[in-house]
């Protein structure tokens, strides 16, 4: 008999190991990681296995298969905006392909279960995209269908796994005998920058906010790439698990979207820095713009409207703006430092 499991694609990444804290602290041992590294002693005690693997590789996926009854999917192994900006044919390789393997996984784990198996994904705020810094002063909070042209290739990656799942969900092999519609419940958010206590920032456009405070931490000189006014939406990555676990544990018939907009607070650049400031008083930091990155946060919105996030399945993060820094980032981060 397979065994039943939880994947977690990407176990090792800042998101990965928060998902993992957070499932074994419910009490979930049946979870399988996947990493082109070997996970560290924290995830792979909480674990039942994790695999040294790439998901582009169908062969690994198709043993994957033959030994586990899965249950769900949380795929955030991704290669993130800086570098796929560098690397935009295997960022498309990566991020696309390997969530169309992970798809066609859970499509083929459902048939064979009979029942549906649920299939995380974490977009970004990337696949949005605004014409100009006139216009997104002007758009202000933006809904879900706003503003969808992508000026990264991790954007249009997002955009595209976004509309797959959509077609795995509701529309794989329409024109067979057999109906395949809802054997994968796809689900989705649309993050903002995420803000992370636990681990360093690993590429990200939006990573210029948690280098800041841990470049604070640490006594050390940080050039910010952005503009002082640049502004998107942030949110602490404790509440980043807290959305995911809310919506994959939300009854599937109290969904009316597939993809969810979710927001925390929104402070510019300036306004990270001068509450580091609070905290870290000889933080020093130079603004010294990088007009390529600058430009990708400019098409980025200012701010996102939640409101479905929040009526369907009650999503409302924990830390505002202040409470980020005095309930959670502070106290961890120090913490870290003082006993490295």
């Amino acid at each position: 008999m397979r065994k039943s499991v939880i994947l977690i694609s990407g176990v090792n990444g800042e998101i990965g190991h928060g998902l993992v804290r957070s499932l074994s602290g419910k009490g979930i041992q049946n979870i399988i990681g996947i990493d082109l590294s070997m996970a560290d002693e924290f995830v792979l005690s909480r674990t039942q296995n994790c695999i040294i693997g790439n998901i582009l590789d169908r062969n690994l996926l198709e043993r994957i298969n033959a030994e586990y009854e899965i249950e769900g999917i949380y795929h955030m192994a991704a290669l993130l905006s800086t570098r796929a900006e560098f690397s935009p044919v295997i960022a498309h390789e990566v991020n696309v392909d390997g969530t169309l393997n992970l798809l066609d996984l859970a499509m083929e784990q459902a048939q064979s279960r009979g029942g549906s198996v649920k299939f995380f994904f974490p977009s970004s705020i990337a696949v949005y995209g605004l014409p100009s810094l006139e216009q997104k002063i002007k758009a202000g909070a933006i809904h879900e269908d706003d503003f969808r042209y992508p000026q990264t290739m991790y954007g249009c990656n997002k955009l595209y796994c976004e509309s797959l799942g959509t077609y795995y969900s509701h529309y794989y092999k329409r024109l067979a005998a057999h109906d395949s519609k809802g054997l994968v419940d796809f689900r989705s958010i649309r993050f903002p920058g995420i803000i992370s206590a636990q681990t360093l920032p690993a590429g990200g456009t939006s990573d210029y906010a948690p280098e800041m405070i841990h470049a604070a931490a640490k006594g050390e000189h940080y050039d910010c790439f952005v503009r002082e006014d640049a502004t998107i939406p942030f949110m602490t990555m404790s509440d980043a698990i807290l959305a995911i676990d809310k919506l994959m544990t939300a009854p599937q018939e109290k969904l009316t979207k597939m993809v969810y907009n979710i927001r925390a607070f929104n402070p510019s650049a300036g306004e990270i820095f001068r509450i580091i400031k609070r905290y870290f008083p000889a933080a020093d930091v130079n603004f010294v713009i990088n007009d390529n990155r600058q430009g990708i946060i400019d098409s980025w919105p200012a701010d996102v409207n939640d409101n479905l996030a929040r009526k369907d399945w009650g999503w409302l993060p924990t830390h505002d703006f202040e409470k980020a820094f005095s309930e959670y980032l502070i106290p961890e981060i120090r913490s870290r430092y003082e006993h490295s």
